[in-house]
């Protein structure tokens, strides 16, 4: 069924909307993991740590369909909750089509920046080689990766986050496959786990694209042509582009760490991240998954300016963010040891190094929910700045200066100790915002009572 958004969410109703878009966002965190479990256990450390090296920059450029999406949806939703379909859908359509001709233009700027880029951290020889070879594979089908993050966060939108959980689950399933059959039966080293990887993201891609395209599929939206209109996607990638930030800067926060790991430690150092960062990365995947599957209804019920919905959506999220933190760290601090072991348990050595560093950083996951809910929620709000203000400083100044600084200090364990340091500083400004800007948007006790008084929703 089409789920309706003009409505009260209890929390059990909220959480059953926002679930196929966490389960979204873990299946697209598992295409790493699934390339980082074979490559490490059937290629080797110097594969895996190649994946590492290769991944943030194709992540940099394939993060331009989640600005689209996630600026595009804010904007899609609130024009649904002023009662215009027909525009909300040619702007779904335009940004569509923008998606596709930035990701192809960006594939190209990728094969041309991706060897220096890759020698920058000090990668040669073997490892060099073989990040270039997994970079330029899934650089072809970037437009295709593109796409998967824009409908990920526009399934919501159209009213079918079901939808979009089953695509990713068979993007998903095709990766698992076929980097079973590319790496462990014909035996084509990373260049299978690249192949079964672009693979994947082409039927993430494409496969919603022939559903929204259908005239008569039964979501809110429809596909079709449509002349681009700069004003409102302008607005929609500024809109977005706090999440462009966030995941440029969460790549470029992962490269620096990978260049410190090397000059502290070496090919292991950057071995032991990949493990940490493939767990960590699923965690963090059900925060992102929650705050973009709920912010189409946080963004409905603005442009509809129901102060009372707008209200009890964030209590509740705020809850649910709390009560995961928890469990989260809980979590991970009990299974350090058994989810290394997954990828490193050939190396007794590598394995203890990447459980100890694991417990560490594992400190990050009682933090990291409120910043990430935070700049999705602004982001809903239609204001792109204060989003993109919490996203920057989260990683490029705290986490970054962080992880330059406190390895001065405490050597090592200061590179795992500055994602907790980080995530902090971000989580504090994430609360000043909140609270600095509850009377412009209206999520306060005060606004409901006003509304009931006024008449209004309630």
């Amino acid at each position: 069924m089409t789920q309706d958004m003009n409505r009260h969410f209890s929390m059990s109703a909220l959480l059953k909307y926002t679930f196929p878009v966490i389960c979204m966002m873990i299946f697209t965190s598992l295409y790493e993991v699934v390339d980082g479990f074979f490559v490490s256990n059937f290629v080797g450390k110097t594969a895996l740590a190649a994946v590492n090296l290769a991944w943030p920059v194709v992540m940099i450029l394939a993060t331009i369909g989640l600005m689209t999406g996630t600026g595009g949806s804010a904007l899609v939703a609130k024009t649904r909750g002023e009662g215009d379909d027909a525009r909300a859908n040619r702007y779904f359509s335009m940004l569509v089509i923008f998606t596709v001709i930035l990701a192809v233009i960006l594939a190209v700027v990728g094969q041309l920046a991706l060897v220096p880029l890759i020698g920058a951290f000090g990668a040669e020889g073997a490892l060099l080689d073989e990040s270039i070879v997994y970079g330029r594979v899934l650089l072809l089908a970037l437009p295709f990766y593109a796409l998967q993050f824009a409908f990920q966060i526009f399934y919501s939108t159209a009213g079918k986050p079901n939808y979009g959980f089953y695509v990713i689950v068979a993007a998903g399933v095709t990766n698992v496959v076929l980097d079973w059959l590319f790496i462990c039966v014909f035996g084509w080293g990373i260049a299978g786990a690249a192949i079964a990887t672009a693979l994947g993201q082409v039927v993430g891609g494409l496969v919603p694209l022939v559903y929204f395209i259908r005239a008569h599929n039964s979501s809110f939206l429809r596909l079709s042509w449509a002349r681009l209109e700069w004003r409102p996607i302008g607005k929609s990638c500024l809109n977005g582009c706090s999440e462009l930030v966030s995941n440029i800067a969460m790549s470029l926060t992962t490269m620096l760490y990978n260049f410190q790991l090397m000059r502290y430690i070496g090919e292991d150092g950057v071995a032991a991240f990949s493990v940490i960062g493939y767990t960590a990365m699923i965690f963090a995947a059900i925060f992102m998954g929650y705050a973009l599957g709920s912010s189409p209804l946080m963004s409905y019920q603005y442009g509809a300016q129901n102060h009372r919905e707008m209200r009890s959506i964030l209590l509740k999220s705020l809850g649910f963010i709390a009560i995961g933190s928890v469990f989260m760290f809980l979590a991970a601090e009990w299974l350090a040891e058994p989810l290394s072991a997954i990828f490193v348990g050939y190396d007794p050595a590598l394995l203890e190094f990447t459980a100890g560093a694991y417990r560490i950083y594992a400190v990050a996951f009682l933090i990291m929910g409120v910043p990430i809910y935070a700049s999705a929620l602004f982001t809903s709000l239609n204001n792109g700045v204060v989003s993109a203000i919490i996203a920057f400083l989260r990683t490029i100044v705290f986490e970054c200066g962080a992880v330059i600084i406190l390895p001065l200090i405490w050597g090592i364990d200061g590179i795992w100790v500055s994602v907790s340091v980080g995530e902090f500083a971000a989580a504090v400004l994430s609360i000043v915002f909140l609270v600095a800007l509850r009377n412009k948007y209206g999520y306060t006790k005060k606004a409901v009572i006003a509304d009931a008084l006024n008449g209004g929703n309630d």
